[in-house]
């Protein structure tokens, strides 16, 4: 959890970044949002013990600038807001190491208006996959917390979209969106080297 709060941390300056380059280039508008959904993806092997990146809740932080034509660039991160027992996805036995993906990507964006209170957004960038594996620090039945093991990073490809809906006047939105996720050697620590993300965001558009 830790490492998950460094990324949100290090995503948070990103963001301050971007929004101090976005005076430079005199964007027209920046977007910050928060979101939650969950993952598609093939179950678990049974054969082989490799879990899957499918499920769970998954929470997360995105931003965006646009400055010529609704065209701009923007990040975003999300991670599997519960760890999960590396054996429980397979077999149910309880083996007291888990594991949370955490996806980080950067994207062009491009997002015209269709209607009067709605954009369009379409996303594609890269990124990668960061799997944190933690281990039970206490023993017998109660494990009494937990301490980061080890961490695997692959390269990644997304592609997405959704559409951004303006309810009030102002900037406020919400934003259904599904992005689309192939994973480097994925099949290294999953079932599956793809997955694809299902959910929504809420932000603000600063213009």
């Amino acid at each position: 959890m830790k490492q998950t709060l460094r990324i949100a941390i290090l995503f948070a300056f990103a963001c301050a970044a971007v929004a101090a380059f976005s005076n430079f280039a005199q964007a027209q508008k920046i977007d910050i949002g928060f979101g939650g959904g969950t993952t598609l993806a093939p179950d678990a092997n049974s054969v082989s013990g490799a879990p899957s990146l499918k499920g769970g809740t998954f929470l997360g932080f995105n931003g965006d600038v646009l400055f010529w034509h609704n065209l701009g660039f923007g990040a975003e991160v999300f991670w599997r807001a519960g760890s999960t027992n590396c054996a429980v996805s397979l077999c149910g036995v309880d083996s007291g190491v888990t594991y949370r993906p955490v996806l980080y990507n950067f994207n062009a964006v491009y997002s015209p208006k269709i209607a009067s209170h709605a954009y369009l957004e379409l996303v594609g960038g890269i990124g990668a996959l960061d799997t944190h594996y933690s281990a039970c620090t206490g023993v017998g039945v109660s494990c009494g917390g937990s301490e980061l093991i080890s961490s695997s990073n692959h390269f990644d490809v997304d592609l997405g979209g959704g559409i951004k809906l303006y309810p009030l006047h102002g900037g406020f939105f919400i934003r259904p969106e599904a992005r689309f996720y192939w994973v480097n050697n994925g099949t290294a620590d999953y079932s599956s080297n793809h997955a694809t993300r299902v959910g929504a965001s809420i932000g603000y558009t600063f213009k």
